[in-house]
């Protein structure tokens, strides 16, 4: 079978970047949470910050329409993108599961590298599955995908550049096709597969994996023209989708590039979309916490 990246698929358009919390946390000041399958979640503070990308940014597309966007409340995100062992440790009693990670035990892969070959639907199903655990419920801890805005900020850490590191990203920092780095930098290694998680250097609020790796699932559904009028506190995505897939659902919205893909498809604004019915060797996802914190976490 013929395999197309994504990054010469995706075509959107998102803003900028710019917070009115103070974002210069250190790493010993951030509040962890360790959940029953022993997680790693992160507080991330409320903020603004333009989302999207200013018109100077190299390829940037239309859809990434810069725009201010409010984040009200704190919420609690994943570390890294949820790993095989997390998922089967939610999932293995689930006989209508019938994911299994391509990059797995005996494929250059290992408990501790993303779940990937996930559906959207499988990804919501674990993060209810996990909100029922005992555990989880006697916390007082939901568990969801985020949505775009909530991912775009988390990934941004109060930057504002393409990247959270920077105005390049070479694959010395991230797990993309390094043959087609982004800004001023060399050509670097192409793994072809999957990393561990967190084989690389975290963004400021201690998230790992945000630009490559696997591509991550959000929320929302996705429409290329939202970001024109999409509500300025908190948005939630659109509430229909407006690009129906061949099975007559519609597309969702897929975040952060991935190990198959040119840097320019890594970058923080970058948008793009999936069939959440279909399974992909590219995307996987990681879950936001709702109540951690009024729960003492």
């Amino acid at each position: 079978m013929k395999v197309i990246r994504l990054s010469r698929l995706w075509g959107l358009v998102l803003p900028l970047v710019i917070f009115s919390t103070n974002l210069a946390v250190g790493q010993d000041e951030l509040k962890v949470i360790h959940n029953s399958i022993e997680m790693k979640l992160v507080r991330i503070p409320a903020g603004t910050f333009l989302m999207g990308s200013p018109r100077q940014e190299a390829d940037r597309d239309r859809t990434e329409v810069r725009h201010e966007v409010t984040i009200s409340k704190p919420f609690f995100i994943g570390v890294y993108e949820v790993t095989q062992a997390e998922f089967t440790a939610v999932m293995k009693d689930n006989p209508d599961v019938k994911n299994r990670p391509v990059f797995n035990q005996n494929n250059g892969g290992s408990l501790a590298h993303p779940m990937e070959n996930v559906e959207w639907e499988s990804a919501v199903s674990f993060c209810k599955r996990l909100s029922a655990r005992p555990a989880e419920k006697e916390a007082g801890r939901s568990y969801r995908l985020p949505n775009e805005a909530e991912w775009e900020y988390a990934c941004r850490a109060g930057t504002s550049t393409p990247y959270h590191y920077t105005d390049s990203l070479s694959s010395t920092q991230a797990n993309f096709n390094g043959k087609f780095p982004y800004g001023d930098v060399e050509q670097g290694p192409y793994l072809r597969k999957t990393a561990k998680v967190g084989s690389y250097k975290p963004n400021a609020f201690g998230l790992f994996d945000m630009h490559g790796n696997v591509a991550e699932w959000c929320a929302d559904y996705y429409d290329p023209e939202y970001f024109d009028n999409s509500p300025g506190k908190d948005p939630l995505g659109p509430p229909l989708g407006v690009v129906p897939t061949s099975f007559g659902d519609f597309f969702r919205v897929v975040r952060g590039g991935c190990w198959l893909d040119d840097a320019r498809a890594c970058r923080s604004a970058f948008r793009y979309r999936a069939m959440p019915a279909t399974q992909y060797r590219l995307i996987g996802f990681r879950v936001v916490c709702d109540n951690a914190e009024d729960a003492g976490g």
